[in-house]
């Protein structure tokens, strides 16, 4: 599917949320910690030796009798991190997941470029070698060019590539993966409160976005099968019968309701993304959410 002219437009209007205020250096759209020089008004405070003599607030001084100045927040841009699962089973579907997956980092990408926020690309099998770009949206072709140029094979290990993200100051982080990792499914386990958990110490609004093919949503296969796991290449002969798929919907409607779970107990966003759903409904509806209109 090729995003047209009019989808831009439309995503051009909305803004991703940010839970934490930036930090960061470089000017943006981003409400800073920092106090600075833009049009939105913060705070009095008394003037002091060296400050500029225009920001002096002469009706308060003829109030008070002093000299105060006005302060007024600084716009920086925020960090919009995407992490893109590129493991071998994205690239399964008759509309694959990887096509559906790299279409919402560059809708993810498109958000953050808009609103002159740094973005950098992660694919997870790569960690070493994001793809960043700021400075508005004459770098989004740049970053829709190396999103074209993704292969999915081998295994990803979601948690491990979080934990591997450096710290760059509060912003946004969004995964985009099925999630369909052992450690990740485990319900004994704690791989994704952890996850989560470390995402909020370096102060950054999680977003986990579950791409999953409208095949694994929807069983229609019966009879006798040989399902091959895409990443270890191992073979399980299975007969699917109306019993079966029903253990089967049931075991992943537990996984998707402990995620949604735990990303509202942590702050985070979660969303199930099928391959079956019309993009413009998912991007526009299903996840406004995640938006600042």
């Amino acid at each position: 599917m090729k995003l047209d002219a009019a989808f831009f437009d439309t995503l051009s209007r909305l803004r991703l949320s940010v839970g934490h205020k930036s930090s960061m250096n470089m000017s943006g759209n981003r409400k800073s910690v920092q106090k600075g020089s833009s049009a939105e008004f913060s705070d009095f405070r008394e003037y002091m030796p060296g400050d500029d003599i225009r920001r002096i607030d002469w009706n308060a001084y003829g109030r008070l009798d002093r000299f105060y100045v006005k302060e007024y927040m600084e716009e920086k841009e925020a960090i919009v991190s995407v992490l893109l699962d590129t493991s071998a089973s994205m690239d399964y579907g008759e509309k694959k997941k990887s096509d559906l997956s790299c279409m919402l980092a560059a809708a993810m990408a498109y958000l953050g470029l808009n609103n002159m926020d740094r973005v950098i690309l992660y694919d997870v099998r790569r960690m070493e070698s994001p793809f960043s770009a700021g400075g508005g949206k004459k770098a989004f072709a740049r970053m829709a060019d190396w999103l074209e140029h993704r292969t999915f094979e081998g295994k990803a290990d979601m948690a491990e590539a979080v934990r591997r993200l450096p710290a760059r100051g509060p912003g946004v982080t969004v995964l985009i993966s099925d999630f369909l990792q052992e450690e990740l499914t485990d319900r004994d386990g704690n791989a994704v409160s952890q996850m989560l958990r470390f995402l909020n110490y370096r102060r950054q609004k999680a977003v986990l976005l579950q791409v999953m093919a409208q095949e694994e949503l929807q069983v229609e296969l019966t009879g006798t099968r040989n399902l091959i796991d895409m990443e270890e290449k191992s073979v399980l002969r299975l007969t699917l019968d109306a019993s079966g798929i029903r253990a089967y919907e049931n075991a992943l409607r537990e996984f998707t309701d402990r995620l949604r779970r735990e990303c509202a107990a942590a702050g985070a966003v979660y969303a199930l993304c099928g391959t079956g759903t019309d993009f413009y409904e998912l991007i526009f509806q299903n996840l406004r959410m995640l938006y600042d209109i």
